[in-house]
């Protein structure tokens, strides 16, 4: 299928969605306090940026992704290559990053506020900490399973250490880890809400929040399309910059 086919294709579900949504507020299926046509959620857009807060709390909210899937990815990168590429690391670490793994985002929030208190330290870090999950086990699980004819390859022509790992591991594994910075992209984002939780006056987790306490509920279905529509260009350019890489990185490992 071509570009503007799967672009075509691609925007289906979201009309029909919409047409949906107009048909149920409309037809008095629900309250106008319990789903507002969409209209109304457009008022919200022009309310808001009218006063100055909408790309306020996009770009604090964007700033605190951004920041905190740069160190978690870069966490996850160095520590999934560790447990990937070294047997003993692996033993002696990767079962107690697979429990943590299972803690929710939520339970992490008393424990950041009593180490980091309530500035922007513990919303970043949070961030991260869903960004790192998802990078690590792409990483490791990646590097783990290169093919050992190819290394073996690489040792015969005497590389060894770092020039083995930029030369045939990463090279192998890139897919996977592209593929895996985008799940933890996907993440951070998902953890944002639950780190705007942190006594934030800003941000679009804060305006989800705030909307559903002051029952503006046309603000509180635009606090949710915006996250969706910035995760889903987060991740197009992440996956524009994959598409890039990941020809050169497979196919030119020297």
């Amino acid at each position: 299928m071509s570009r503007p086919g799967r672009i075509a294709a691609g925007l289906v579900v979201p009309l029909v969605v919409l047409a949906a949504w107009q048909a149920a507020a409309t037809a008095g299926v629900f309250t106008a306090a319990q789903l507002p046509a969409p209209s109304a959620v457009l008022a919200a857009v022009a309310e808001l940026a009218r006063r100055g807060e909408l790309w306020q709390h996009v770009a604090i909210s964007g700033r605190r992704v951004l920041l905190g899937f740069a160190a978690g990815a870069s966490a996850g990168v160095l520590l999934g290559a560790a447990v990937g590429l070294y047997p003993p690391v692996r033993a002696l670490l990767a079962p107690s990053v697979a429990a943590l793994r299972a803690v929710p985002s939520l339970a992490w929030v008393p424990l950041l506020v009593l180490w980091l208190g309530i500035a922007e330290a513990p919303k970043i870090v949070l961030v991260a900490i869903g960004a790192f999950f998802p990078v690590y086990t792409t990483v490791a699980t990646a590097l783990a399973h290169v093919d050992q004819h190819l290394v073996e390859a690489g040792r015969a022509y005497g590389l060894r250490g770092v020039a083995l790992l930029t030369r045939i591991q990463l090279p192998y594994a890139a897919p996977a880890v592209l593929a895996g910075l985008r799940l933890g992209l996907a993440q951070g984002w998902l953890f944002l809400v639950a780190a705007e939780l942190i006594a934030s006056s800003m941000g679009l987790g804060f305006l989800l929040i705030d909307s559903q306490n002051t029952g503006r509920t046309d603000i509180l279905l635009l606090s949710i399309l915006l996250l969706a529509l910035l995760g889903k260009a987060a991740d197009a350019l992440l996956g524009l910059l994959a598409r890039n890489l990941s020809g050169p990185l497979a196919h030119d490992p020297g």
